[in-house]
């Protein structure tokens, strides 16, 4: 599509449609920057490329191959569709042909991390198409056969697994996997900005643990990175992996134009919880631009946030499609985990080829999969973060064709300020990964791991970082490691690696197992606020719905089946907060903003059924369910009695004036910290035990902290600005959950007071730094 063409189509779709179109913005085309092949590159493998129709390579490209071939740990940050594999294949690709043994020979391993088996498949179908002669590729994932997985581990040159295979099987097995370890030269972790919060303080330890791993069989591999969105990209990178490391990130390739639109749905005449009004949702608006794209037929990806959802708007679209042309219905599909493997492989390669022109998707197909060709992507709702929705728009126009990106809003505080404020996502960097590996309760059991993997010595702790030694030492108070002459030794009988559940959001007690087949689907805490781990929630995962059947609390199991349901659920509890300890803060004025350590005591009481669509009440069942305690990490902000007096603010109206601020301020952090709403709680108060004034607080939901309320404190003036603006410019008269409404209350969203909200956040930033 040329840009006019792009610009004319955002138009026709708007029409008729109440103004839902916010925002159009137009990034213009880039000429590519070229240079030679590298003398280095093995004949066999730069052949194979140009046979693919590499002529030349982008600058930077051959920049970043150039210092992985000679030793230097790098992050290659530049858009999506830049090559960027192209960088660390050559140098990778070339070791393996060049070393290989008179007979063939494993002479030079290279493993590789994603984060998505689809992104795994794909570098695999990638390399396969090379054709380089006697290339040894192979996946270790869930899908390969236990035949398979030792082929792979014997034989294989070209690793593609993941963290949690890393690990859960190549790094307790290493012993059995110790020629790959031995032949190591390199290791690729791709679309590194996907480990974040919790979940990257993991990932960061488990590359630790491949290094010394490595170590043990004579290896010092060398890191190569790669992701189109994120920022800092050389500190993000040393932080995963521990290492100094070198971003290249001036993008020598060509793009086309690129067009975003910001779409927000109308509300609609029913009234949610408490009478709020609502806007028609993602789904249904989803549904009609993916069908109106398909009639124009302009190939498009529609990324939708649940299977559920993916799978409604292919329905519904297929339904109108019928209504205009039947022979376009088989022209849409849906595509999301659950599917066998061969049946994704299928979607995808009909989406390549052009026989599908519409597709709505789960965000499996977000990262970095090859689907060249496409003309437009629709996003069903902000992603999360700045880096995520480019990563998303960038699966369009790649090969250099222009893009058009639609950003529709789901009703939420961030989706709504944003679609309405697109200054805050035009045109400004993508958020910092946010994650710390140093956090105790990530550490602890990654140091047990280690230990299990071979025994931890005195030199060897310093790769684990600054608070290593006195992990240990715990440890060894616990029992759990034992002191010999020649380091510390796992002495447990369970396997150490399931102390650190890399795959839980927050190493909660609870494990969800599936009836039937015995999967471990993850770990919740059954006295959080997603209240999914007690008998008849609804569970989420990877966007399937699942119904909990039972809770065992002495066996810290609950049994989940997937069942479709109309409803979901959320838990009514009491939370209460006591500050451990302040570490930092500021005054503003009068107002005291502070950071530091809290204890979070949460009881679920009870959990409500919702209508699934509208979000109405139709039900309340009390439980029975012992208090939790949260030891974790927290930004508040407190003002004294008399300024809020002074200020002329009713006190009848604090509590809910505060516990608005808060859902919004909670609504908001997203934008400035890489992390979900999901992924932090709060607390207000008029009159909070420990400061005796009013107070409200913004914690992690992962014991320990998971660095996003450090992020909200460092950049608390911007955050409780845009807090303060979305709340004011929110098109409601009382409160919604476009604004100060929040899916995880545990008090049914009750009270709240949206006006006195405002004048609370403009009392908080009358002098804020």
């Amino acid at each position: 599509m040329s840009g006019s063409r792009l610009e004319h189509l955002v138009e026709r779709l708007a029409v008729g449609r109440d103004e839902r179109l916010v925002h159009l913005e137009v990034l213009p085309a880039r000429s590519a920057r070229t240079r030679p092949w590298p003398d280095w590159v093995s004949p066999a493998v730069a052949g194979a490329w140009q046979r693919a129709g590499v002529g030349e390579l982008w600058e930077h490209q051959a920049t970043a191959a150039d210092l992985a071939h000679g030793g230097t740990h790098l992050v290659l940050s530049t858009g999506t569709a830049s090559g960027k594999s192209l960088a660390y294949l050559l140098p990778a690709l070339t070791a393996i042909t060049e070393k290989r043994g008179a007979r063939g020979q494993r002479g030079s391993s290279t493993l590789y991390l994603a984060p998505t088996k689809a992104l795994a498949q794909d570098q695999l179908s990638t390399l396969r198409g090379l054709g380089i002669e006697g290339l040894r590729v192979a996946t270790h994932d869930g899908d390969s056969s236990p035949e398979e997985r030792e082929w792979t581990r014997d034989h294989a040159e070209y690793v593609l697994t993941n963290p949690d295979m890393l690990h859960r099987s190549l790094l307790p097995g290493h012993e059995r996997w110790s020629r790959f370890f031995a032949g190591l030269d390199y290791v690729v972790i791709d679309e590194c900005h996907h480990y974040r919060g919790v979940f990257g303080a993991h990932v960061s330890q488990v590359i630790r643990r491949l290094r010394r791993v490595a170590a043990l069989y004579g290896a010092e591999p060398t890191f190569v990175l790669a992701s189109a969105t994120v920022a800092e990209p050389d500190v993000a990178a040393g932080r995963l992996t521990g290492l100094p490391v070198r971003a290249i990130s001036d993008d020598a390739s060509p793009r086309g134009q690129v067009a975003l639109a910001l779409w927000e749905p109308p509300f609609v005449s029913h009234a949610g919880e408490n009478g709020a009004p609502v806007r028609r949702s993602v789904t249904a608006e989803l549904a009609d631009l993916l069908t109106d794209l398909v009639v124009e037929r302009v190939r498009t990806l529609a990324f939708v946030r649940s299977r559920h959802g993916a799978e409604t708007v292919a329905l519904t679209a297929r339904r109108l499609l019928g209504e205009v042309d039947g022979t376009l219905v088989d022209q849409v599909a849906a595509y999301r985990g659950g599917y066998l493997p061969e049946e994704r492989r299928a979607l995808e390669q009909a989406l390549r080829s052009g026989r599908l022109t519409g597709l709505a998707a789960t965000n499996a197909l977000e990262l970095g999969i090859d689907i060249s060709g496409l003309d437009a992507v629709l996003l069903g709702g902000f992603p999360g973060t700045r880096a995520a929705l480019w990563q998303q728009v960038g699966r369009a126009g790649r090969e250099g064709g222009d893009a058009l990106g639609i950003l529709v809003a789901r009703d939420d505080p961030l989706d709504t300020y944003l679609v309405n404020h697109p200054e805050h996502l035009l045109g400004k960097p993508v958020e910092a990964t946010v994650f710390d590996p140093d956090n105790p309760y990530v550490l602890g059991p990654h140091l047990c791991a280690a230990a299990a993997e071979a025994p931890l010595t005195e030199d060897g702790l310093a790769i684990f970082g600054e608070g290593a030694r006195e992990a240990v030492e715990a440890l060894t108070n616990a029992g759990l490691l034992r002191r010999r002459t020649h380091g510390w030794y796992w002495t447990a009988r369970r396997r150490a690696s399931d102390l650190a559940d890399i795959r839980s959001s927050g190493g909660s007690p609870v494990r969800l197992v599936e009836a039937g087949t015995g999967r471990v689907l993850g770990t919740v805490d059954h006295g959080s606020s997603h209240g999914t781990a007690h008998a008849g929630a609804v569970y989420l995962h990877q966007g399937e719905s699942y119904l909990v059947h039972d809770l065992d609390l002495a066996e810290s199991v609950a049994t989940v089946t997937a069942a479709e349901v109309d409803y979901s659920t959320s838990a009514r509890e009491i939370t209460d907060i006591a500050i451990v300890g302040e570490h930092r803060h500021e005054t503003w004025g009068r107002v005291r903003l502070s950071f530091g350590a809290v204890r979070v005591t949460h009881q679920v009481v009870s959990y409500l059924r919702r209508r699934a669509i509208t979000g109405e009440v139709i039900g309340e069942t009390l439980l029975d369910l012992p208090e939790r305690t949260l030891e974790t990490a927290a930004v508040w902000w407190t003002v004294p009695d008399d300024v809020l007096v002074d200020a002329g603010i009713d006190p009848d109206d604090l509590p809910g004036a505060a516990h608005a601020a808060e859902h919004a301020s909670i609504g908001l952090l997203p934008l400035f910290a890489t992390c979900d709403r999901w992924d932090i709680g709060g607390v207000s108060t008029a009159r909070h035990a420990d400061t005796g004034m009013l107070t409200v607080f913004v914690y992690d939901g992962h014991p320990g902290g998971a660095g996003f309320a450090e992020r909200g404190f460092g950049t608390a003036a911007e955050w409780l600005e845009a807090t303060r603006e979305a709340i004011a410019s929110c098109a409601c008269t009382e409160g919604c959950p476009s604004c100060v409404q929040s899916p995880k209350c545990g008090n049914q969203n009750n009270p709240l007071d949206k006006a006195g909200a405002v004048r609370l956040l403009d009392l908080v930033l009358a002098h804020a730094g």
